[in-house]
């Protein structure tokens, strides 16, 4: 029976070693981007043209461009790095190019997690089958075998087996919330809210965030508010967290949530993703109930929100933007609060 739970203890150590390779190499990508998308918001004049908020004037499109291609590489970089963590050099390209169809396919943040381990055990199995090979073809293996064959399973596998049924979850979302009572709106909040935090920029997020800015267009401003609220408060509350609950992290951490108060007042809720994707058990749920406190208050106080995007920096747009602040502070702060408790004090840190 010990055996069996240090071997059940060495594959969860493993999995966490393979997930924070992806994650410490992406998050570069997710913090250089993200500050310089929230620079263009800070930049840009909203009363040009709404719809192409942080990208009106030429500067504030500078900053957006450069920005946008950072984030970018940020799915592609988590699978390949997760990928080449469990396969070496071989799985990197099989992974990168997962993580960039996870992108291409709406599967987003969880199907670039699945793609990373899919296209580290896609090489593995090729590495497994091609030993029998002769000595003389030994190194065609990594420039032809394994990219070949690895990069036409991983997408056989992304098209057909990972993507649809996420694809599938995202329509049967926005289907729901479309067809929804308004007058329901605060089940609404709660619902809209709570969505932004599940996979922070992944499909979930999307469907709530497409939906918001498709009532926009119908001139329903509450929902919006409630969405911005529940993405704003992932990193805020994370930033919290890494700031009053110091020994729970380790120091790269703790330097990292510094950042995400720029993340989250910016509205660029992926600046958690990190953390969710080393903790999720423990970080996911309790970001999820601040953001659905927060999505909740923005409807209870009929706080509305024109602009589909730009955190605090859009605050002349947001109908009763005080107590829209409000909502997102006792979110940010719920969320920190459960998170703090599920958490443990690390050991090197007591």
């Amino acid at each position: 029976e010990g055996a069996a739970d240090v071997a059940g203890e060495s594959i969860g150590r493993q999995i966490y070693k393979h997930l924070m390779n992806g994650v410490s190499h992406m998050l570069p990508f997710v913090v250089g981007g993200g500050i310089l998308i929230a620079l263009a918001f800070l930049l840009d004049d909203y009363s040009i043209d709404p719809k192409n908020f942080g990208s009106n004037t030429p500067t504030a499109k500078f900053f957006k461009d450069i920005g946008g291609a950072a984030f970018g590489f940020m799915l592609p970089v988590l699978a390949g790095f997760i990928s080449m963590s469990i396969a070496d050099r071989p799985g990197l390209a099989v992974g990168f190019v997962g993580g960039a169809l996870a992108g291409t396919t709406g599967s987003g943040f969880l199907g670039a997690l699945l793609a990373g381990f899919v296209g580290g055990w896609i090489v593995n199995k090729l590495k497994a089958l091609t030993k029998c090979l002769p000595d003389s073809l030994e190194g065609i293996k990594p420039m032809l075998i394994y990219p070949f064959f690895g990069i036409l399973f991983m997408g056989l596998i992304m098209m057909f087996i990972i993507a649809p049924p996420v694809s599938a979850l995202n329509g049967w979302m926005v289907d729901t919330l479309k067809n929804m009572d308004p007058s329901a709106r605060i089940f609404m909040g709660i619902i809209v809210g709570g969505m932004m935090a599940v996979d922070m920029g992944g499909p979930i997020n999307k469907a709530a965030y497409v939906t918001g800015t498709g009532l926009l267009a119908s001139g329903e401003f509450h929902v919006m508010a409630a969405v911005m609220a529940g993405g704003m408060v992932p990193p805020l509350a994370i930033a919290l967290s890494t700031t009053f609950f110091k020994n729970r992290y380790t120091e790269s951490e703790r330097k990292a949530g510094i950042t995400n108060y720029v993340m989250g007042l910016s509205f660029i809720t992926e600046g958690a993703i990190p953390f969710a994707a080393a903790d999720p058990i423990r970080v996911i749920p309790s970001l999820v109930v601040g953001s659905a406190v927060a999505g909740a208050l923005s409807m209870a106080f009929d706080c509305t929100l024109r602009a589909p995007h730009g955190g605090i920096f859009v605050v002349p747009t947001i109908g009763n933007p005080a107590m829209y602040l409000l909502a997102i502070i006792i979110g940010a702060i719920v969320g920190c609060a459960i998170l703090s408790v599920l958490k443990k004090p690390l050991k090197e840190n007591a």
